[in-house]
């Protein structure tokens, strides 16, 4: 997906070519990666990953239940956000406090449907990208569609795995949220898999229907 002004829409596909040592588990190989062997998080990628999973470089802004109510309320009463919708992505994710020396605490996605309700709006008015984990609900999916966007799916429980991949965190509105204030992110190889595309593609129903038909 190339999206105009898109922060995010620089990444790379995954590639089935280098097969990981079936001698080394997947334990082993996310002990190397959260050790700081990037070589851990490659194999396991290339071990499981498909063509619908991606690694994500570049900026994403925060924003959970909270930060989409005070958006949505900003723009009823006709007043500018702090940041610019425009091509951005969106993370739904509420990081728990830094340890000293690191840049962010843990940074897994909450469920992505308590922003159904609000996304519609936000996607017509420039969203491009949104980052969560769990399935939408079919307004989403039409706007998503309707306006050639993308919903990426994080890994949920792996709080740790997804904070390895950023590198830089900026408050940029709404502080007093705490945890769900808005925060603008530099990521570098986050993986994420395709769930919803600008074409109508949905891999919580395409997945369940391909394993179905090869049994």
């Amino acid at each position: 997906m190339e999206a105009k002004n898109c922060e995010a829409n620089r990444y790379k596909r995954n590639s089935s070519e280098g097969m990981a040592d079936s001698d080394v588990n997947d334990i082993t190989l996310y002990q190397r990666f959260l050790s700081g062997d990037d070589s851990g998080l490659q194999r396991l990628m290339e071990r499981y990953g498909n063509s619908l999973t991606l690694y994500l470089d570049g900026y994403l802004i925060t924003a959970r239940d909270q930060a989409h109510k005070r958006m949505l309320e900003a723009l009823d009463r006709g007043e500018p956000l702090p940041f610019d919708l425009e091509g951005s992505a969106i993370y739904y994710v509420g990081p728990t406090p830094e340890r000293p020396g690191a840049v962010i605490g843990s940074a897994g996605p909450t469920t992505s449907g308590r922003m159904d309700a609000m996304s519609p709006r936000l996607l017509d008015l420039g969203n491009k990208v949104m980052i969560g984990k769990g399935k939408r609900d079919a307004a989403v999916k039409e706007a998503v569609v309707r306006n050639g966007a993308v919903y990426l799916a994080a890994l949920g429980g792996a709080g740790a795995l997804m904070a390895k991949s950023v590198k830089t965190l900026e408050v940029i509105a709404w502080p007093d949220l705490g945890c769900e204030a808005v925060r603008r992110l530099t990521v570098e190889q986050m993986p994420l898999t395709v769930i919803l595309d600008a074409h109508g593609g949905d891999l919580y129903l395409s997945g369940p229907e391909a394993y179905r038909a090869s049994r």
